[in-house]
């Protein structure tokens, strides 16, 4: 079963708040209920009849009050035989007077029962006049003012047939209106405030959660992420901050990764000039001082000044060629172009080298056509590269293979060769700049910069460079070209 909180993360926000305010009214309606079951139990109500099996004996309490007060003003104990209290004494009824603390200090008629003193409850327990009760009620005060005083009229039930009416309901309350209206906006406030709260805690904690992120992340702490269990909005906002932070967490990595390969380029570019220039700057002193005598010592100095040069320049320039592919100012020309007879020109163009080092050549190429999308310029630069380091490395009679294989959706160009191969430690660092394979940097190999180049054009085709071995092939260079 899932959870319910879970549900709210396929909701919207409109939907949760709706729902909450369609809980809220039903709490409201509760709590209607709950106040109106409470002023019903603190309710004491009674019900009087209007209407008796005697037509000519009176059932209201206040008929007799005046009746009374007459007799007592006159002295006379006994009504006349045709007053009412007369005949209510033949009915069987009689009359209780009740001081105000409801005790009976007299009656009138044959009293048929024992109280002698009511409780407020039996009072008004009498007056509803059920129909299980032996003797009907009614009261009214006396009209003398200031005494107190009640007279309570009293007939046999069975006299009186008692007819509910609505229009005559007698209500008292055991406390006052005041108290039950405070009481139901007390509970109602508590509802707003509760409901209030509710509302403003679903949308304060994904809030709270977000603002806490950007925090983080305007203090540098680009690995954060945040998992929010809110509405679909809250939960997209979430998403799309992940994936800034990735972007922002990527983009500091690559450009921190950036400013330390440039300060270590420019240490290794220094290392590897200051060799060089050291040694032409020896040979040139030597000839200064006139220590070249002879005309062949001479020569030769001038021969290795010319070579060192050589390769001062040739580090400047696949330096510069490295940095221009990386240069906002640096214009690609990718396009899909025949690429087969593209292969086949540069190796013409290699073919004097390869054939001065005395390789054994190999080229495969098939023969229909083959579309790819690349930079002529590029390309040619990444090929004659990985064919200069294989003749840089390895020994004459090394067999070198150059073959374009077409598939589904790229081309891979393989250059391979059977020399000495690159040791498997420095399989991770080749293609970083000024990394050889003879891991020397002295001597006549190259500069350690033409398979950094190689990989950075292929990458900025859309490409990608690789390394493995393949029997006797040690060393297999696959460029991979999307078509």
């Amino acid at each position: 079963m899932k959870r319910p909180w879970k549900a709210r993360e396929k909701r919207l926000l409109q939907t949760s708040l709706t729902l909450d305010f369609l809980l809220f009214n039903f709490f409201l309606l509760l709590l209607v209920l709950i106040v109106y079951i409470i002023i019903n139990l603190d309710v004491v109500d009674f019900r009087i009849s209007d209407q008796v099996v005697d037509p000519d004996l009176n059932v209201e309490a206040h008929v007799y009050v005046t009746e009374l007060e007459n007799e007592w003003l006159s002295g006379s104990s006994r009504g006349a035989d045709n007053t009412e209290i007369q005949r209510l004494k033949d009915s069987g009824g009689w009359i209780e007077v009740l001081n105000a603390d409801r005790r009976v200090i007299r009656y009138i008629g044959d009293k048929q029962d024992t109280f002698t003193q009511y409780t407020e409850a039996e009072l008004y327990a009498g007056l509803e006049n059920r129909n299980d009760q032996p003797y009907y009620y009614s009261i009214s005060p006396l009209a003398t003012e200031g005494s107190g005083e009640y007279v309570l009229l009293k007939i046999p039930r069975d006299l009186v047939s008692v007819r509910i009416n609505d229009n005559q309901l007698i209500t008292n309350l055991k406390h006052p209106l005041s108290y039950y209206i405070m009481m139901g906006i007390g509970l109602v406030l508590l509802l707003i405030f509760v409901y209030s709260y509710w509302v403003a805690r679903r949308i304060k904690k994904p809030l709270s959660i977000l603002s806490s992120g950007l925090t983080q992340m305007i203090q540098g702490n680009y690995s954060t992420r945040m998992s929010i269990s809110a509405e679909r909005e809250f939960v997209q906002i979430g998403e799309t901050f992940n994936y800034m932070a990735d972007v922002i967490e990527n983009t500091s990595a690559e450009k921190r990764y950036a400013e330390e390969s440039k300060q270590r380029l420019i240490v290794d570019l220094s290392h590897d000039l200051k060799t060089p220039i050291t040694s032409i700057q020896g040979y040139a002193q030597a000839l200064v001082e006139g220590r070249g005598e002879d005309k062949d010592r001479q020569q030769r100095y001038l021969g290795y000044i010319y070579n060192k040069s050589v390769q001062v320049a040739r580090m400047i320039q696949n330096m510069l060629e490295l940095l221009k592919v990386d240069s906002p100012d640096f214009r690609m020309h990718i396009q899909q172009r025949e690429i087969g007879e593209f292969v086949r020109e540069i190796m013409a163009d290699t073919y004097g080298e390869i054939e001065q080092n005395h390789f054994a050549l190999h080229v495969l190429v098939p023969d229909e056509e083959i579309y790819a999308r690349y930079d002529p310029e590029l390309l040619s630069r990444v090929i004659q590269n990985l064919i200069t380091n294989a003749l840089s490395y390895n020994p004459r009679g090394t067999e070198l293979r150059v073959e374009l294989i077409p598939l589904d959706t790229h081309v891979n160009i393989e250059v391979a060769d059977t020399g000495v191969g690159i040791p498997q430690e420095l399989w991770s660092t080749i293609f970083d700049p000024f990394v050889r394979g003879d891991e020397a940097r002295t001597g006549t190999g190259g500069t350690g910069l033409g398979l950094a180049i190689a990989r950075r054009n292929t990458e900025k085709m859309g490409g990608r460079l690789t390394l493995s071995r393949s029997g006797r092939e040690t060393t297999v260079f696959t460029i991979q070209i999307p078509k």
